[in-house]
Formats: structure tokens, sequence, C-alpha cells
């Protein structure tokens, strides 16, 4: 699946040890085009960061995998970028051919130890 639009917001990285070692991500805030734009959350994990190296002002198109989860009664959703095109005819470098090639490549962040209270796990 694809989104197209323009990175409006950065969000800090985030880090952490997971099951599977030390993980890392970064969400980009998305706003698409028309006459009612949207705005759409973008998590990009690990060395991806640094490979697409995304900034404010940007066109994009962005190949994305939508997942939802269910966490003590509430659902959660996620929409991951594993590949990003610049509008204005860069690549983003070598991207993924397929979401599921990356899905084993992302960390296990559900797993939390119960010393983090109610802390959500991702």
């Amino acid at each position: 699946m694809e989104i197209n639009g323009k990175i409006v917001q950065i969000l800090p990285e985030q880090s952490g040890n997971g099951r599977n070692g030390t993980w890392r991500k970064k969400d980009y805030i998305l706003e698409t085009g028309g006459n009612y734009p949207k705005k759409v959350a973008l998590t990009v994990w690990g060395d991806k960061i640094d490979q697409f190296n995304l900034q404010q002002g940007e066109e994009v198109n962005v190949g994305i995998e939508i997942e939802s989860r269910e966490y003590n009664g509430r659902w959660y959703t996620d929409v991951k970028a594993w590949k990003v095109d610049k509008q204005n005819g860069s690549n983003s470098g070598a991207s993924a051919p397929q979401a599921s090639a990356n899905a084993a490549a992302m960390p296990d962040v559900t797993s939390f130890s119960s010393d983090e209270g109610d802390v959500l796990p991702f």
C-alpha cells in the first residue's frame, strides 16, 4: 500500500531494549493533498531512519504496512514505512521489495518488564 503527501512534522527519535536487542524508531506526520487533507503518523524503524533521511517539507510517496493490535482491551494501529520515494526525483536509497521482507527485521517491542508500570509497550 502507498500514501503520498508532505512531511509536516518530525517527532523525536525513540529507542529501547527488547527481546531482540536494541531498537529505535522515529515518527513523522505526513499530510495528504486534495480537497480534504488528512494527517497520518508514519513510523520508520531502525537503520531506515538514516537511510530515508526525511526532512520537514518534503513531498514523498511512502510504501506502508498497516498493523493493528490489542493491548488491555484497546486497539492500537501502526503505519510503518518500509519504502520512501521523494517527489523531487531523488530516491531514498535501496528500498525493500516487500513489506514482509522487513517484518523480520523489525524488533519485537511488545515485551516489557512489570517494573515499567502502566506504560504501553510500543
